[in-house]
């Protein structure tokens, strides 16, 4: 690697003013000063929209930043979208600069793939999202979070490589030096180089802590440990695996080394399986359904090749289930690590296993050697004490989580996330799903429940599997946290999030204006289990004793998250009573959750309140998206504006949302260790 960087091109300051972007963009070079404030939390369904991920080569450049909404000189609420196709590749960029937390959300390699393409050889930003900026280090992008950098860079200094390796742990700078993660790959497999290993004298330890050092046959792993750990599992999904395929022919040619272990590796066809019916009424053009049907052949000739186990798509449409939901109904265990491509990976830690998302890179990496790369974050013991009030879920409890000053200034970044207490243990597996899912919407490295007698029996009831709890299974006393949240969970109330981020969540009592709504959407991860049809279920029931439907001019789908709940909900009579009250039900899969399914907006008008995790701008359709649990998006789906099934129950249907004042939760966090 070389001894020093200098930029062969312009800096991009990735503003939220429109004015500013499209200044740039036409040729203008400003100064960080004239650049003003720059954009925090870019998603990376901004940085790289779905519908662009179904390039999976080198012309993904062209579509980098087309999703980035700019609000700060707008008086449209839905932003402008200044950046063009092709105008940052045409532009000359090398280097572009960010805010806070630059590309959270989806694990998606596509998006730091598409800075490389475009030409962007540095990113710098204020902080990074874990996956995001290990995706970057994966494949060769120089990072930093010293800002100053770009003005040094872009004054025509040369800067020593040293600055871009301060962020880096041990093993993350030998993958840099080594100009990606495939290049150290190609050492280690040489016998060249041997990854490291902890010897740490045995200690107190964490459950998740535990878990890694039980996979990695060591005594004690603290953290910071940085090391490849194995897993019991490897999975993607098609909008991965072509580009882990590319990936990994790019690097070896024709002489790809064998797969570890293929009877371990999981492949799974289910984001885009529906295209075809928005397509069908010309929200989707024909390209888009072509380019994801090459991607689904891509993936059906690897797994044919390689002879790997395929759930893919079913007879009548759909798919056999969403990739992270079929690995906690059929495959995931207590004690084991998974990684799959997937920012909502960690669902499995509801049963207890060490579960978290990958890039394209990784996975192709993990493919030849077994295990993925990993640095021992610390633990943020959420303390849930008390129970949920009766009607408040899994749901609104992650909502209240996300708008917490800990979350949202993203210092549980990376960490794993220990749930306890209480209100967890009296949460259903389905329920603590959710929970452990939407760590990735906290921007953590994996969400665990330690493994109960609910564990035990969830795998009895619905696995027919006999499992006993091992005496390691548990935090030690002494056990050190990064952070402690505790949250006294009998004030809770629903919640929903506003437009724009997960993390804009307010208190159902406090939304003080009505808010009506097109769209209502129960699917994706965390609308589409066996207990999130259930309490849509209840509401729906409870609506047609009262004479009420679905409101006119609402669409209201519900989805089904695998073939398995499917048909529970048919032996349960569910179908029958969703069907009477003029709900639309989908087959399995991802669907509207990334912009490609039943259920998107169409307009920047209409209002959507939906059940899935995620609300970031462009992520399903360009309108107004509001997250809420499934009984609330069922609720308001039968008044036709957003409203809990509680105070629907109570106020009756009327024409505007009534409000009252909510009540304060107790709460407090600290820092440092113990329970």
């Amino acid at each position: 690697m070389q001894a020093t960087v200098r930029l062969n091109g312009r800096v991009l300051w990735l503003s939220d003013r429109a004015e500013v972007m499209t200044r740039q963009l036409a040729g203008e070079s400003l100064t960080r000063a004239e650049a003003g404030p720059l954009r925090d939390q870019i998603s990376t369904d901004e940085m790289t929209p779905a519908w662009a991920c179904l390039a999976f080569d080198e012309t993904l450049g062209d579509y980098v930043y087309v999703g980035l909404r700019c609000s700060e000189d707008s008086a449209d609420p839905a932003g402008v979208f200044p950046v063009r196709p092709k105008a940052v590749r045409e532009g000359g960029f090398a280097l572009s600069v960010a805010g806070l937390r630059r590309g959270k959300g989806s694990s998606r390699e596509a998006s730091p793939f598409a800075e490389w393409c475009a030409g962007i050889r540095v990113v710098i930003a204020e902080s990074f999202e874990r996956i995001y900026a290990q995706n970057c280090q994966n494949l060769g992008l120089l990072m930093s979070t010293d800002l100053t950098l770009a003005e040094r860079l872009q004054a025509g200094e040369a800067v020593p490589i040293e600055a871009f390796l301060e962020d880096c742990d041990s093993l993350g700078e030998a993958i840099v030096r080594s100009g990606g993660l495939f290049g150290y790959t190609r050492r280690r497999l040489a016998g060249d180089t041997v990854p490291p290993r902890p010897a740490h004298p045995p200690g107190a330890m964490t459950y998740g802590e535990k878990l890694i050092a039980k996979a990695l046959g060591v005594a004690r792993v603290r953290a910071g440990d940085a090391v490849f750990v194995p897993a019991d599992w490897r999975f993607s999904h098609e909008y991965v695996t072509p580009m882990a395929v590319s990936f990994l022919r790019h690097a070896f040619g024709n002489a790809v080394p064998a797969l570890h272990d293929p009877e371990s590796m999981l492949c799974f066809e289910d984001h885009l399986t529906h295209l075809d019916a928005v397509s069908a009424d010309g929200s989707r053009p024909p390209p888009l359904v072509d380019a994801a049907r090459r991607l689904g052949a891509v993936q059906r000739e690897f797994c044919a090749q390689y002879d790997l186990r395929l759930h893919g798509r079913v007879p009548g449409g759909g798919s056999e289930g969403i990739c992270h939901a079929l690995m906690l109904e059929r495959y995931a265990l207590p004690g084991q690590v998974i990684v799959g491509t997937d920012s909502h990976t960690p669902h499995c830690g509801a049963v207890g296993a060490f579960a978290f998302g990958v890039g394209a890179t990784e996975m192709a990496n993990a493919w030849l050697t077994g295990d993925a790369r990993l640095a021992v974050p610390g633990t943020c013991l959420v303390h849930l004490r008390s129970r949920l009030p009766a009607g408040v879920g899994a749901k609104d409890l992650a909502l209240h989580l996300l708008h917490l000053p800990y979350i949202r200034d993203g210092r549980a970044i990376g960490q794993i996330i220990e749930f306890s207490g209480e209100a967890v243990a009296h949460l259903s597996t389905d329920e603590r799903a959710t929970l452990t899912n939407m760590v990735a919407e906290i921007g953590g490295l994996t969400g665990l429940i330690v493994p109960d007698a609910e564990t035990v029996r969830y795998l009895r009831e619905r696995r027919g599997i006999d499992f006993a709890l091992a005496p390691w299974m548990t935090s030690d006393a002494q056990a050190s946290y990064a952070h402690v949240i505790e949250i006294d969970c009998a004030c809770l109330g629903a919640m929903v999030a506003s437009p724009g981020d997960p993390g804009n969540g307010l208190a159902l009592a406090d939304l003080r204006a009505s808010v009506p709504i097109d769209i209502a959407y129960g699917g994706s991860c965390t609308g589409s289990k066996r207990d999130d049809l259930r309490a849509c279920h209840e509401v729906l029931a409870w609506g047609l004793s009262q004479g009420h439907r679905v409101a006119e001019g609402v669409r209201f789908y519900l989805q089904y998250g695998s073939e398995d709940v499917r048909a529970w909900c048919e032996r349960q009579g569910y179908t029958e009573v969703f069907r009477a009250a003029g709900v639309t039900m989908l087959s399995p899969g991802c669907g509207a959750c990334v912009n490609a399914g039943p259920g998107v907006s169409r307009a920047p008008g209409e209002v959507v309140i939906s059940a899935q995790n995620r609300n970031f701008p462009g992520r399903s359709g360009p309108g107004q998206m509001w997250l809420g649990s499934p009984a609330t998006v069922a609720a308001s789906a039968l008044a036709g504006y957003i409203v809990g099934f509680d105070q629907l129950q109570r106020d009756g249907f009327v024409s505007q949302a009534v409000s009252t004042p909510g009540r304060s939760c107790s709460e407090a966090s600290r820092a440092g260790s113990g329970g």
